[in-house]
Order: C-alpha cells, then structure tokens, then sequence
C-alpha cells in the first residue's frame, strides 16, 4: 500500500504565519527532536513559541546533550525573522540564530542554529541548577519525512472528543500534528564539529495554548531503519476519575497509522539524569506490543525559572507548573534498535525526589 506523506492536510498547513495574528494568544511554533543513530548525540526539543502578544521577539528553546551527560541549554527571546522564504511564502520561523525552514511541505525541513547556549549537565538539570558559562554552539538538521503525520484526535474517537470537549484541547494549542523524519546534520560546540545522521521528530502547531490546568503527560515516538515506527501522547489519569486524552499509532513502514493507545506509559515518578527504563506497551485492535526504552540522554526543567516571556506567562496562570523531562531514549521492538524521543511531566509533589 503507497504511504501519502501528507496525512491529506492542505500543503499550507506548513506554512507559518505570515503577520502577527490579531488575538493575542494565539502562538505559531515549530520543534524538532533530533537523534544520532549511533546514540552519540541528541538534539531533544529544539523548537520556536511565536506568540502574538510578543511578536517582534520570539523565543526559542535549545537542547544539546550528550551520553556523557554534557548538556547545552538555552531558553531565550530573539528579534523574529521574516517569514518570507526564497520563494516569497511565509515558510520560515526564525528568531536570534535559529531559523526552520519548510523547503517542500510534508517532504523536506530544515533547522539551523549559531548563537550561543549554557554549558551545563543533566545531573545539574535534576538538581534543578541551570547556570553555566555560555558558550558557542551550531547545528544545522536536514529532514526528510519517513512517516504520515499524526493529527492528535484523528485515531480514536474519544481522544477525538476528549480535544473537542475537554481541557486536553486546550493544553494541546489547537491545530497539532506531529511526523518522523530521517535527518542529516552536524553539531559544532566550541569550534569542534560533529556530522550525523539519524532521525527524529517535527512538531507543528497554531493556535492559543492554554496550560493553567496542565497535570502532566508522557509522550514519546521512534522511527527504526526497517522504516517501523511508533507514536504516542496520554496524559495520566484524573484526580476526579473523568476520562483522559491517550493516542497513538503503529507504522508498519508503509501504507496507513495503525491506531493504538498506551496501556503501561513510563510517568514521571523519579528524576534520574540518564539509564532510566521507560518502555511502553501500547494496544492495537490486533494485540499488545511492547517497545523496550532506556534514556540515553537527558534535559530536565525541575522550576521553570527562566526569565522569558513564555515562562513568566505560563507560572501566572500555572505557578506549580510539572516538572518536565525531555530526553533520547535507545529503543528495543521486534529485535530492531534506534533512538527516538522521550518527553513527560510530573507535578513536583507527585515525584520521589530521593530516587
């Protein structure tokens, strides 16, 4: 069966805001998750917030780690970029260095940073201390598509009403979707430049986000070279026992996503640095299937105390907003290997702090 990469959206779905929207909330963003294949480097959670209410200054997020447990981190603001790409479309998000790129929608995107970043570790992160000196970082990522697109609410019927109906809409953005990519690319720290290839994933959204009931989540997606790959997004269950959003999807390396939902998710219970177990089992109308996880490398964001515009929005309406991990994850399914992403979030009083 022939694999449509679009998923059937509109090709200009990929494109970006061309001015600044007139509701104030609404945001435009783009983030990539990128991994080395051979598990020597990773890029988890590289993406840009354009909000209305800050346009001229949008912010950016940046993530380098390594498996020695080196990260490089940067939450920051910087001047928008035009979003005008060579051919006159509005398919460029970019702030300060780093810059996406929409070169042929659903087929190929690419991401590009120079700037600076803090030298920090994931053993620092945990402990909550995100200082350090800054130092100079670049990357550049060229992705080629691999898997359709996942429209969160497009698989399953109640996740479909749990966005329209519930919180989790308005904690997902609006409009999302999110698709695996086969990546090319380097990292140069301090002069020092790394290439690779791999893969990854690419998330787009637009919409107004609202996180003051945000409770916490896990989420997690691998592409392996056999062209498998597997997604998925739950968040945990309720304190007043209501339904929950859980999605996902199975990819057999061609054809359509085979529907599923997480049945055993690794939540956020203990804060470890790197070398956790965070398989999952997720259900198919066919069965069970167990895909083997291990955090290879890691960031974390324990206080959220950056000082950007994004942050001191969402602990206004969110002061004990979840702790978050974003991590690679080295993943085992059917005798096959890869890294793939890993994110979730735990609030603070519902982690073991001395694990």
């Amino acid at each position: 069966m022939p694999t449509d990469l679009t998923g059937g959206i509109d090709p200009s779905r990929e494109y970006v805001f061309a001015q600044r929207p007139e509701n104030p909330e609404m945001r435009d963003s783009v983030s990539f998750w990128t991994l080395d294949d051979q598990g020597r480097i990773g890029l988890p959670r590289i993406g840009i917030e354009a909000v209305a209410a800050n346009w001229d200054n949008h912010e950016l997020q940046i993530n380098i780690a390594f498996p020695d447990g080196r990260v490089y981190r940067l939450r920051d603001g910087g001047a928008s970029l035009p979003p005008q790409g060579p051919d006159g479309k509005p398919t460029v998000l970019g702030a300060g260095g780093l810059a996406f790129r929409c070169v042929e929608p659903f087929t190929t995107w690419t991401m590009t940073y120079d700037g600076k970043a803090i030298q920090t570790s994931s053993a620092d992160l945990v402990a909550g201390r995100t200082g350090g000196p800054l130092v100079d970082v670049a990357f550049a990522v060229e992705a080629t598509m691999a898997v359709p697109p996942w429209i969160q609410g497009a698989l399953q019927r109640d996740a479909a009403e749990q966005i329209k109906k519930s919180v989790e809409g308005d904690l997902m953005g609006g409009p999302r979707y999110e698709q695996l990519f086969r990546a090319r690319g380097s990292v140069t720290i301090g002069g020092q430049t790394q290439d690779f290839t791999g893969s990854g994933l690419r998330i787009r959204r637009q919409g107004v986000r609202k996180l003051a009931e945000f409770w916490g989540h896990a989420w997690q997606s691998a592409l392996f070279p056999s062209g498998k790959a597997f997604g998925y997004i739950a968040y945990p269950p309720r304190p007043d026992g209501q339904p929950t959003f859980n999605e996902g999807y199975l990819f057999t390396g061609d054809g359509d996503l085979i529907p599923a939902r997480a049945v055993q998710a690794p939540w956020l219970t203990k804060l470890r640095d790197l070398g956790e177990d965070v398989s999952v089992v997720l259900e198919t109308a066919e069965g069970t299937v167990r895909i083997e996880g291990e955090t290879v490398f890691s960031t974390h964001d324990i206080h959220h105390n950056d000082n950007t515009f994004s942050v001191r929005e969402m602990k206004k309406a969110n002061p004990n907003f979840p702790a978050l991990q974003q991590a690679g994850v080295r993943y085992r399914w059917d005798g096959e290997e890869t890294y793939g992403m890993l994110e979730r979030s735990n609030p603070i009083e519902k982690i073991d702090l001395g694990s």
